[in-house]
């Protein structure tokens, strides 16, 4: 079962994309959102799987 759901938009103002993060991945609004600032889904997408690892890698136990 998923925790979480990501999810690129299209901003149809700028032509960038956010991401939207819900939690739970049921939900219907977004938790989080970022500012429209990637050219493409994929940069996105990668962008958040990038900072997630990051943190995850940098957490003191």
């Amino acid at each position: 079962m998923a925790l979480i759901r990501i999810e690129p938009k299209l901003d149809a103002s700028s032509g960038l994309y956010c991401v939207e993060i819900f939690h739970p991945a049921e939900a219907e609004q977004p938790f989080v959102t970022t500012e429209p600032r990637y050219k493409t889904a994929a940069a996105a997408e990668n962008d958040v799987i990038a900072i997630i690892a990051s943190r995850a890698n940098s957490a003191k136990a």
